[in-house]
């Protein structure tokens, strides 16, 4: 099973794929998969600050002021 990428290392490819386009140095081609793979990765990137913002609207709801956590089911926002 392949391990899942780091939020920060998303975030990190999808700047350098940005970085490449703004410099038009690439051909159509090149960059059509190139802004392609950037709009995959900016939903992945997105839907992991959803989750984060889940997970901390859970913790803020909890009851009795305990501090803990609440699984939440794995969505269709996953990459």
């Amino acid at each position: 099973m392949a391990e899942t990428p780091r939020f920060e290392d998303l975030l990190a490819r999808l700047e350098g794929l940005v970085k490449a386009l703004e410099g038009e140095e690439l051909d159509l081609e090149r960059a059509l998969d190139a802004f392609e793979e950037g709009v995959r990765l900016a939903r992945a990137c997105h839907g992991r600050l959803d989750q984060a913002e889940r997970r901390v609207e859970a913790l803020r709801r909890l009851p009795g002021g305990e501090v803990g956590t609440e699984p939440f089911p794995a969505g269709e926002d996953e990459p």
